[in-house]
C-alpha cells in the first residue's frame, strides 16, 4: 500500500494528514505540556512527523513494508531527511533517530517530496 504523509507544527500544536488511495485522515493535537511553547516551529515539525508515523502504524493505516511518501514544505527539513547529515539541534537529532527507528522496524519504503506550502495539507490544520 502507498501513503502520502503530510505534517506540520508550530510552538503550540502539530498536525498530520495521511492520504491513501481515496482516503484522507486528518489529525491535529495541542502539544503536550512538556513541549507547549518550548519548541521551535522546526522542532515541532519533527514531532509532527514522528507522531504522524507512529499514529499511522498504531491505527493500522500504515503497515509493515508499506510505501510512505513523506511530504514537507520546509526545505531545511527536507534536506536533512534525505541526507545522513547530523543536525546541530540535539532535539531534532533525537526525533530523527526515533523516526528512522520506526521506518527500519516496520521496513517502510520511504520517499521524500518537497512541496509548495499551499500543497501541504497538514499546514492548513495548524
Amino acid at each position: 500500500m502507498e501513503h502520502i504523509l503530510f505534517f506540520d507544527g508550530d510552538s503550540k500544536r502539530i498536525s498530520w494528514v495521511i492520504q491513501t488511495d481515496n482516503s484522507i485522515v486528518e489529525q491535529k493535537r495541542e502539544h503536550a505540556e512538556i513541549y507547549l511553547d518550548k519548541v521551535t516551529n522546526q522542532q515541532s515539525k519533527y514531532i509532527g512527523l514522528h507522531i504522524g508515523i507512529f499514529w499511522g502504524i498504531g491505527t493500522f493505516i500504515i503497515k509493515n513494508e508499506d510505501i510512505v511518501k513523506i511530504t514537507t514544505d520546509d526545505k531545511t527539513v527536507y534536506d536533512h531527511l534525505i541526507s545522513n547529515h547530523k543536525s546541530n539541534d540535539e532535539f531534532i537529532e533525537k526525533r530523527t533517530f526515533f523516526i528512522r527507528q520506526l521506518i527500519e522496524q516496520r521496513k517502510l519504503k520511504i520517499k521524500y517530496e518537497l512541496v509548495e506550502s499551499n500543497r501541504n495539507l497538514a499546514a492548513k490544520k495548524i
